[in-house]
């Protein structure tokens, strides 16, 4: 007995080690996420050159201003469109219904920033509105008529919001689908018209699940970069620039993240309390479907407008008028500039989308084995990346990463005498490890879920066979979830492509992805050689929103 208990012991203890390295990587990658964050707050707490009493005197009270009346104004904006267009598409049956639903979603491959240079080349003095007023009235200049200010606050909120809305549409019309049949012919029955039923019965319902894409439409517009900046909106976000590369003050760009921080956090408390008592549920498995009411004539027509127009302004818009530039600078197609841009793209998107994935399955592989209680503690906290702007993870990557880079370069000149120059911040390492940090939760999410839908016998049974932890990820886990880490691929692909702030920040010298091609020519005025880049994004979006609407029948 004692020779088999022999034979058998050191398996164990080789499988229990096994998993303590689990562990152990599942705790490292959960700390090279939280890592830029951290060190914002340390860069804030204590910097070498305060000058937060200035920014709080001067300019911080703008920035902050701007800030919140752009995220109080998208949010609202965007909620309504969303709710509205989604509750008219899952209720009603009206002309252009079946497209438009799928067509809602659009305006998510559109990139803010593409959106705010097409509506500024369609609404300028030289554009087609304004010259096709002048041809038509008979106007000579300027002074002959008033026009509203194209690059202004209230253009910046329009451009955002369309942009956005399809974040409230898309969960709003889930929320509304689940609603029970029943519920509604009841309201019905008690003499509850058609808005009655909207306000006292299915916007209720889907309350939660508004606030959940409201949160997101805020978080997404306290992010952005590129529409403010070209519409000489000053935010947080362009505070956190023009304080870190005019001022060169480290420190005070990273109490302006902390800032930010403060107020993403406290949106995200704000949502999760706002529906903290709202509980929903199916009281029988038998619920009536929905069943749509066809409309006709005004009302047909109003509900089609209604759902045509956030459709036009957010995809139709800019596609169209890149089209245009694209159509008419054709040589800007072969541009060795564009080809290197693309190269760029491809290279930082692929290399950080495959090392994201592969950190979530490590990180979330790793919690489900781990028997210790740090990994468990730092899953959640991981999705923070998500919710933090593209220009806070640039100070909290780039000031670190480089004082290790000169440590690392200091250590092997001393070695070998020979200067092996910034590895790290000198390449691209930079922008995909602020990739992995921003999109993380996407990945972790996707590989979480996945999992769990995994029956817990069959890793069992390998375990059983003899398997060690990493064969029986790779024959059971790897198999059956597949299709969702693909999935989690291509989102994290798409978003990498279209993240702008960060990748202007970390960037090497002369450096372009797509983005930062599209946002320099933009800022130079050249929409016209702007625009195959900008075209190119929005082909990439659009592999975003098919996957998106496969998943979302």
């Amino acid at each position: 007995m004692a020779d088999k208990m022999s034979q058998i012991s050191p398996p164990a203890r080789r499988v229990s080690s096994a998993i303590d390295g689990w562990s152990i990587g599942a705790a490292l990658i959960a700390g090279l996420v939280l890592l830029p964050i951290a060190a914002v707050v340390w860069m804030a707490l204590f910097p070498t050159e305060p000058i937060w009493g200035h920014l709080l005197s001067t300019t911080l009270p703008r920035y902050m201003s701007n800030s919140l009346v752009l995220m109080a104004g998208v949010g609202a904006l965007a909620a309504t469109v969303g709710t509205v267009t989604a509750w008219l598409v899952v209720m009603y049956d009206f002309p252009g219904r079946r497209w438009l639903e799928w067509g809602l979603l659009l305006p998510l491959a559109v990139p803010a920033y593409v959106g705010a240079y097409a509506l500024t080349d369609f609404l300028e003095y030289a554009g087609p509105v304004q010259t096709g007023l002048r041809a038509v009235m008979g106007w000579e200049s300027a002074r002959d008529y008033a026009f509203p200010e194209v690059r202004s606050r209230g253009a910046a909120l329009l451009v955002l919001s369309a942009s956005l809305f399809p974040y409230v549409y898309l969960m709003a019309r889930a929320a509304f689908r689940e609603q029970s049949g029943r519920t509604l012919e009841v309201a019905r029955a008690l003499g509850a018209g058609p808005v009655a039923r909207f306000w006292r019965v299915g916007l209720p319902m889907a309350r939660p699940a508004i606030a959940a894409g409201t949160a997101i439409v805020m978080m997404e517009t306290i992010n952005d970069f590129g529409v403010v900046e070209y519409f000489g909106v000053q935010t947080l976000t362009t505070g956190i620039f023009t304080v870190w590369l005019e001022m060169r003050n480290a420190g005070g760009a990273a109490q302006i993240a902390c800032v930010i921080l403060a107020l993403v956090l406290a949106l995200m408390t704000l949502e999760k309390l706002s529906r903290r008592r709202s509980r929903f549920f199916r009281l029988s498995r038998s619920d009536v479907p929905l069943t749509r009411t066809r409309l006709s004539g005004g009302q047909a027509a109003l509900a089609s407008l209604a759902c045509l127009l956030p459709f036009a302004f957010g995809f139709v818009l800019p596609v169209g008028v890149l089209s245009h530039h694209a159509w008419v600078n054709a040589h800007a197609w072969i541009d060795p500039d564009l080809g290197r841009a693309l190269w760029h793209t491809l290279a930082t998107g692929g290399a950080a989308a495959v090392l994201t994935v592969l950190g979530a399955l490590v990180l979330v592989y790793g919690v489900r084995l781990a028997r210790a209680t740090l990994p468990r503690l730092l899953l959640p906290v991981t999705t923070i990346g998500y919710a933090a702007p593209g220009a806070v993870l640039g100070v909290g990557i780039l000031l670190p990463l480089a004082a290790f880079d000169h440590a690392l370069a200091d250590t092997w000149l001393a070695i070998t005498g020979t200067d092996p120059g910034l590895i790290l911040t000198g390449s691209a390492a930079a922008i995909v490890l602020a990739y992995m940090v921003r999109f993380f939760a996407i990945a972790q999410g996707a590989a979480d879920a996945a999992m769990g839908r995994v029956a817990p016998s069959l890793p069992m049974a390998a375990r059983a066979l003899g398997r060690s932890p990493g064969a029986t990820l790779r024959a059971i886990y790897l198999p059956l979830i597949r299709g969702s880490v693909g999935t989690a691929l291509l989102l994290v692909f798409v978003d990498c492509v279209k993240e702008l702030p960060a990748t202007l920040l970390l960037r090497p010298f002369n450096y372009n992805t797509l983005a930062t091609r599209v946002y320099e020519q933009a800022s130079l005025e050249r929409i016209g050689e702007a625009a195959p880049a900008a075209l190119l994004v929005m082909l990439v979006g659009l592999g975003a929103v098919a996957i998106l609407a496969r998943t979302n029948r």
